[in-house]
């Protein structure tokens, strides 16, 4: 099969996932769709079990994955975590109780490594499983290969409605504090159009690299390279993954204006960056078989009900130590299960359902939608990247 057709097909698959996510408001991920339909085809020969590897697009993936860990240092202003502080810290408090639950449970009734086979994609993403499945791959223990790709996209079914419940608790009370005349906004607002603008004026002012060139999208391509190829350069240097390195990198290059915010979305690459890992997560498949995946659904079982259960324990004691609503606490923390857009859309239907007058709505997502969005951000951008790369280390 030719490279065009290949990935046409393979995109075939993810645009129909894209529209079940869309249609019902990512409930369903567009990754389980895809994975679905792709394994399916798999086991039953419509698809050739060679098609990613024919499309050629896996290689774009693998070679654009420390491209997007210095994107994803450039994702979130240093400014906007200072404000949302409480949210950064309260998430980490989550995380921590999570992984800590997989790693003491888990063991108990399966193994250690089966642990870390999940601990790492149930707090975060795509970067999270992909440094997961190549550690496994390395260690010689590709048999349990199926847990994180099997973790990653079913968490989300799990995470988004438990969610929804608790922020709808404190959706509620936070309408009868409207009712009572005791409202007062506790957090920092989703920016108005004033505040952008300020903000891109500041982020210009301290620019090392002058507006003119940022509008190539060569030359940002050309920078967040430089950032990838010294990630890999200091993991061979010093064996610390290239993950943590390509991170860090981003975060500093933003801070001091290397990078603008959000790169290599303005460099307009990150849809493509972003089709070659999913690329990458589906040539995983074509080596699972339907007895691999039923042997390990009592371990994906435990991993997820073990690391759900520590993320509330973790948001309700986070809650508890800066003075806030569990039931917004909880909510932030459960957020690393599904990240973005997903937080975006169960706050924007939590306001819109709990507020009765298109103010009230307002008001509500104001509150909700800021800490949601950071701590979405923190679990799944940072924070599972970090805790993916320090426990391969320990199998």
């Amino acid at each position: 099969m030719d490279p065009v057709t290949a990935s046409l097909i393979v995109l075939a698959m993810i645009a129909v996932g894209e529209v079940v996510s869309i249609w019902t408001k990512a409930k369903v991920p567009t990754l389980l769709v895809v994975m679905i339909l792709i394994f399916t085809g798999f086991k039953t020969g419509i698809v050739p079990a060679n098609i990613i590897e024919a499309s050629t697009f896996a290689i774009v993936g693998s070679l654009l994955q420390p491209i997007l860990l210095v994107h994803m240092g450039t994702l979130i202003p240093m400014k906007v975590m200072k404000s949302q502080y409480k949210a950064v810290l309260i998430t980490l408090i989550g995380l921590v109780c999570c992984v800590a639950l997989i790693l003491a449970i888990v063991p108990i009734f399966f193994d250690y490594s089966t642990a870390v086979a999940g601990a790492g994609p149930l707090t975060g993403g795509l970067i999270a499983y992909l440094i997961t499945a190549e550690a496994l791959q390395k260690a010689g223990l590709a048999g349990l290969a199926a847990i994180p790709v099997i973790v990653l996209t079913l968490q989300g079914l799990v995470g988004m409605p438990l969610t929804a419940i608790f922020l709808r608790k404190h959706a509620l009370k936070l309408r009868r504090t409207m009712d009572a005349g005791t409202f007062a906004a506790a957090g920092v607002a989703y920016a108005d159009q004033e505040d952008l603008v300020e903000k891109e004026e500041e982020t210009a002012k301290r620019s090392l690299i002058p507006e003119k060139f940022q509008q190539s999208s060569f030359i940002l391509l050309f920078l967040i390279f430089i950032g990838g190829a010294v990630a890999v350069w200091l993991q061979n240097l010093t064996g610390v993954n290239y993950s943590l390195w390509g991170l860090a990198i981003g975060i500093i290059g933003a801070y001091f204006g290397f990078y603008p915010q959000n790169v290599l979305e303005k460099a307009n690459g990150f849809s493509i960056a972003m089709v070659g890992l999913v690329f990458l997560v589906l040539a995983s498949l074509a080596s699972i078989t339907v007895q691999q995946i039923l042997s390990v659904l009592p371990a994906v079982a435990a991993i997820i009900i073990a690391g759900t259960i520590g993320l509330v324990i973790g948001g309700f004691i986070g809650s508890k130590i800066f003075k806030w609503d569990p039931y917004k606490g909880i909510p932030v923390v459960l957020t690393a299960m599904f990240g973005f857009p997903g937080d975006y859309l169960v706050s924007q239907e939590v306001s819109r359902s709990i507020g009765r007058t298109k103010e009230e709505e307002e008001k509500i997502l104001g509150e909700i939608l800021p800490p949601m969005l950071i701590g979405g951000f923190t679990s799944v951008t940072i924070a599972s990247v970090v805790i993916a790369s320090i426990l391969i280390k320990t199998i």
